[in-house]
């Protein structure tokens, strides 16, 4: 019989949800740590990020301040990397680290990464997945053998959002190895703060993998669910 507020699988999103929290627990600590190690270089966020992009011949980009924590991003439409406050003028490992990350997806951009590409394409397909894959699982779920259909569109568009997910993940850990690398080589970190920031950046790494696995558990759930309804029905 089909339970549709509880049924055994609910394992793998407690295991989804455990892993998450795991995650983010180390991106906090380690980000946290970090926070309070001043770089010998003495470059804020923002300088550095400067020096890189010019490093690699990339004029075109804007830097720009924006509000919250941990709201960093590149945008490859405004060609701008915005870095956030606790980031943009800060001295220390971790700024620079994060700075450099979203310089890395510049990088990215101006090399023209065939799996940025392939991620801004699924952008519109992700974000109708993430907005109507449950509306249309939970009706599929109330009009029961009538709704399957509906049902079945709802799980399709969530493994859009799932997949979108699992192109990031190369697309995060190229940025990352992309910083690391030209930090090591330009000069602005050195010895131990470049083995330091990549620490940063790994922790920032395994939020990606988290929610990627989080949601594949939370797929493979649904098809068990509903793998099992049909067979009922």
């Amino acid at each position: 019989m089909f339970f549709p507020f509880y049924d055994s699988t609910y394992i793998l999103v407690l295991i989804g949800v455990i892993v998450s929290m795991m995650a983010s627990a180390k991106l906090n600590a380690t980000y946290q740590r970090y926070s309070a190690v001043r770089s010998m270089c003495g470059l804020t966020g923002a300088e550095a990020a400067k020096r890189l992009l010019n490093s690699q011949g990339i004029y075109d980009v804007t830097i720009r301040r924006v509000p919250g924590s941990l709201t960093d991003h590149y945008d490859p439409r405004s060609k701008t990397v915005n870095l956030s406050d606790a980031v943009y003028g800060s001295t220390s490992i971790a700024a620079i680290g994060v700075a450099a990350h979203e310089c890395g997806h510049a990088m990215q951009d101006a090399a023209d990464y065939s799996p940025l590409r392939i991620r801004a394409a699924l952008v519109p397909a992700a974000n109708l997945g993430s907005q109507l894959a449950w509306p249309l699982i939970l009706v599929g779920l109330l009009l029961g053998s009538g709704g399957s259909g509906l049902a079945f569109a709802g799980i399709v568009l969530f493994s859009l959002a799932v997949l979108f997910q699992l192109v990031t993940l190369p697309v995060e850990y190229n940025a990352s190895h992309r910083a690391v690398t030209l930090l090591d080589s330009t000069g602005i970190l050195a010895g131990q703060e470049v083995g330091q920031t990549r620490s940063v950046l790994n922790a920032a790494a395994l939020t990606y993998v988290a929610a990627a696995a989080g949601s594949i558990l939370q797929l493979l759930r649904l098809l068990i669910l509903f793998g099992g309804r049909r067979d009922n029905d």
